[in-house]
């Protein structure tokens, strides 16, 4: 492809553009609370979840019906402080949003997705969290309006996974995207760069790997690694400090990422910022600005 041709061709992969290509506007993503934990720190697979999770959404409540309707008004009223908005994506993303009880779950996703303002359901989720009942719920709502599903895989590598505590083998998600694909159901798949130990070759494998994969994820999201106060990840950085991906090491490898996946995987993000007042480091993520036209630059210098 000539670089003329990927200049123009490359940014109809973001996500907004995608959206707006086929619902003829803009539409805004809700981050909502559907009041579920996780297995990765109530101990049904293990304690304190990954190590670079924070404590954020703990779920200490459960969300009901007329509890989400309240979030929702207050979601919507913080993006019309800044933009006209008409549509959106109800967001579930904190903590392993098909972990509970499956009854109380479909009444509160059927709820929200049956919104006229609501055009896509997205749920995060872990891979082993996706039982039979789990996967009846998912195809049901699908066949109202469409569902995604997101997945933190965040490495390919067992090694380094078992390192942050992630709690699932390569194989169990690999058996989730599977389950999901066939249901009919997107599963975008959350990719982290600068977990420590990897090398960028290492970090390019897990791209090579979800480009590979029959069937493919539909949607991507990558972040660099954010060390947050009060994970066990900022406890090992305060006690033994380990290197951290610059910005220019960072953005070269989203440009390469961006160049080895399939061109109809939609790039759903490409760089993130952990809250200010719990990040650690690196500074550089709160210049999200700054990164993404680096990451621009690079992809589109040939």
């Amino acid at each position: 492809m000539t670089l003329i041709v990927w200049r123009y061709i490359w940014p109809m992969r973001m996500l907004s553009n995608a959206l707006k290509q086929q619902y003829g506007e803009k539409i805004y993503k809700l981050s909502l609370t559907s009041g579920c934990t996780c297995p990765n720190r109530d101990g049904t697979v293990g304690r304190g979840g990954c190590a670079f999770c924070s404590e954020g959404g703990s779920g200490e409540f459960a969300a009901s019906a007329d509890e989400i309707e309240v979030q929702m008004e207050e979601a919507k009223e913080r993006i019309r402080k800044k933009v006209s908005a008409k549509r959106f994506i109800a967001y579930f993303q904190s903590f392993t949003n098909t972990y509970g009880d499956v009854d109380r779950l479909t009444k509160l996703y059927e709820k929200v997705i049956r919104r006229d303002d609501i055009v896509i359901l997205s749920i995060g989720t872990r891979p082993d969290c996706l039982g039979e009942d789990v996967m009846n719920m998912l195809r049901r709502l699908n066949q109202i309006k469409p569902v995604w599903v997101e997945l933190g895989l965040q490495t390919m590598h067992d090694e380094t996974a078992a390192r942050m505590n992630r709690g699932y083998s390569r194989t169990i998600f690999e058996e989730a995207l599977g389950k999901l694909r066939s249901a009919g159901i997107q599963v975008v798949v959350h990719v982290i760069f600068g977990l420590p130990g990897e090398t960028r070759d290492d970090m390019l494998q897990t791209i090579r790997y979800l480009a590979g994969l029959d069937p493919a994820p539909d949607g991507i999201k990558l972040q660099m690694l954010n060390i947050l106060k009060g994970t066990l990840l900022a406890q090992q950085y305060e006690e033994h400090p380990f290197p951290l991906l610059s910005m220019e090491e960072y953005t070269d490898l989203v440009a390469e990422s961006i160049r080895l996946l399939p061109e109809e995987m939609i790039l759903h993000r490409m760089t993130g910022d952990g809250p200010g007042n719990l990040l650690v480091a690196p500074d550089w993520v709160r210049n999200k600005k700054k990164v993404l036209n680096t990451i621009h630059k690079k992809i589109t210098k040939g």
